[in-house]
């Protein structure tokens, strides 16, 4: 692993990792592609595990506030989940999951303020529980914030990582009926690449209404 790039590009991003905590990301790094030919974890190179991982995750902590809650909806093998946990011991983070081998993975590598959840997003039962809600590489952006509402508490943040391609600005009915209010777009390059992500941050205004979430196949054949 590139440590001095991770460094570097973190210390950019506000984050002065110890040696410790280095040391985590390179073992989080080993495990990943050391499972990767089993259980198909990521389509990344391992050369490329600190800038389109790890850096492209911790582009977040900015927008974090400190001892916040955050969850991340579709984690995934811990994306961005585990390097903010591991980046951000202030944080309490949960990584949910639909899936047994990217929890049974991030099993395998505990931190102390990361709590992982098997479940699929729409029928998580936490309620106005999280300061932040996030998501990378979820689904279309109305099904994820829609995915992501419920569990945001009123006057929490919901910011999903999404392409520099996206645009915002014709989401205002949607937002109107998930009680949220767009504040800005953040638009962050990834420390050491060209990659550039917007994350649009939505203020949730007020209670969530009861039929949200919706069911999967309900969201995926009539998105708002």
């Amino acid at each position: 692993m590139d440590k001095e790039a991770l460094k570097s590009g973190s210390a950019g991003l506000g984050l002065n990792l110890s040696d410790h905590q280095v040391d985590q990301f390179e073992s989080f790094e080993e495990a990943l592609y050391s499972q990767n030919a089993i259980m198909n974890l990521t389509r990344v190179p391992r050369e490329e595990c600190v800038t389109r991982h790890f850096l492209d995750c911790l582009i977040l902590s900015p927008l974090i506030a400190e001892s916040s809650t955050v969850l991340d909806v579709g984690t995934g093998p811990g994306l961005p989940a585990w390097p903010i946990a591991a980046a951000r011991p202030d944080l309490t983070v949960v990584a949910l999951d639909s899936s047994n081998k990217y929890i049974r993975f991030l099993e395998s590598q505990p931190l102390p303020n990361l709590e992982l959840i098997l479940a699929r997003g729409e029928e998580f039962a936490a309620v106005e529980t999280f300061d932040f809600v996030t998501g990378r590489a979820v689904a279309p952006l109305s099904i994820q914030l829609e995915l992501s509402i419920k569990a945001a508490k009123i006057g929490g943040l919901v910011a999903p990582m999404r392409s520099s391609l996206e645009e915002f600005e014709g989401t205002a009915e949607i937002i109107k009926t998930l009680k949220l209010k767009l504040l800005e777009v953040k638009v962050i390059r990834v420390p050491h690449t060209d990659v550039v992500r917007k994350i649009p941050l939505y203020q949730k205004v007020a209670k969530t209404p009861a039929r949200f979430p919706r069911t999967w196949a309900e969201m995926k054949k009539n998105p708002l």
